[in-house]
């Protein structure tokens, strides 16, 4: 899989995930096997720039190359200024921001929004290309909703526009995270393109990621919300498409260091007060559906300190190495996401 001059070292990409792929998150992802992480976007609004939310994410120091930032905006001009103060910044790789759905992205006619609006979208990436001498992504949903799937369309226009690699959620923004991504829209935008086409959407075990691949004809996969409290999914991925046979689900005491090293990153990067409540839905991600999970959760949420927190997560795990080396898993009461108060 190949970026403008830069060669990956397989197929697997971690999605851009506001709140979630900060700069440890990228590294753990990327130290488990993964070949690219993208960044949690940054507004192209430059009142914000100096704002420690942005600086934080804007921080690539140690990371692994290539450095992918994703930048999200609806003006041209702003658009192309924020490729370049990020590329001033370290990024190697601009990725444009056209397949958020949120609310708060679209109601600024930012993210998926933009989908609506094909004129704009080329004015953007022909910014945003001429602006900097790095390769530019996109990534895009199948349309604004299911009567309106213009990814094709938007697809050639990116390709004309000089971007370098096109994502595709399977999904339109209409349908958000709900329900099953669809892969038809992917594989009709691979075969009409020659530059590389990246797939996303409910790619979550290894054999989903070999049939996505084969299904859609994608040079690459992207993994976002299957990665939260499972990093280690990447080298299990890895090791499916190279071999067709599984890993062995990892030993608790791994987990256990992988977990407790990724808070130690988290409290370095963001300081004992944020540290501790960002720390908070990763400790959740990774507990999720483990015996006695829900009782350790709803104690921990209550912790203040890091210490306290890093402490009862070794705890825990230490409980859970005396009952068995491999993780156990078991159903909780409730089906619904694991949501962690911040």
């Amino acid at each position: 899989m190949q970026i403008g001059s830069y060669l990956l070292k397989n197929q697997l990409i971690v999605a851009p995930m506001a709140g979630v792929t900060d700069r440890p998150f990228r590294m753990l992802c990327k130290s488990m096997g993964a070949g690219m992480a993208v960044s949690e976007m940054i507004t192209s609004n430059k009142t914000l720039w100096h704002k420690a939310k942005t600086l934080r994410r804007a921080d690539h120091s140690g990371e692994v190359e290539p450095i992918s930032v994703q930048i999200a905006g609806a003006d041209p001009a702003e658009m192309a200024e924020a490729a370049r103060m990020n590329v001033d910044q370290g990024a190697q790789i601009i990725d444009i921001n056209m397949g958020c759905p949120a609310k708060k992205v679209c109601n600024v006619a930012a993210g998926s929004a933009l989908m609506r609006d094909e004129a704009l979208v080329v004015r953007i990436l022909e910014a945003v290309v001429g602006a900097v001498d790095v390769p530019v992504t996109l990534k895009i949903r199948t349309g604004w909703s299911r009567e309106h799937k213009n990814a094709l369309a938007i697809a050639r226009l990116a390709e004309q526009s000089g971007i370098a690699a096109l994502a595709v959620h399977g999904r339109t923004r209409e349908d958000l995270y709900h329900g099953e991504a669809e892969y038809e829209t992917i594989a009709a935008v691979k075969q009409a393109l020659s530059i590389p086409v990246i797939a996303n959407g409910d790619i979550d075990s290894p054999e989903k990621a070999r049939f996505v691949l084969e299904a859609t004809g994608a040079d690459a996969i992207m993994i976002g919300r299957a990665a939260q409290g499972r990093p280690w999914i990447f080298r299990e991925i890895q090791h499916y498409l190279d071999t067709g046979e599984h890993l062995p689900p990892p030993r608790v005491a791994e987990i256990r260091a992988v977990l407790l090293a990724h808070l130690d990153e988290l409290y370095a990067f963001y300081g004992e007060y944020s540290g501790c409540r960002i720390a908070r839905k990763h400790i959740a991600w990774y507990t999720k559906a483990l015996a006695g999970g829900n009782a350790f959760r709803q104690a921990m949420y209550q912790l203040e300190s890091t210490e306290a927190q890093h402490l009862a997560v070794a705890g825990y795990f230490d409980r859970l190495c005396e009952a068995s080396e491999r993780l156990q898993y078991i159903d909780e009461p409730s089906s619904r996401p694991v949501r962690a108060p911040e």
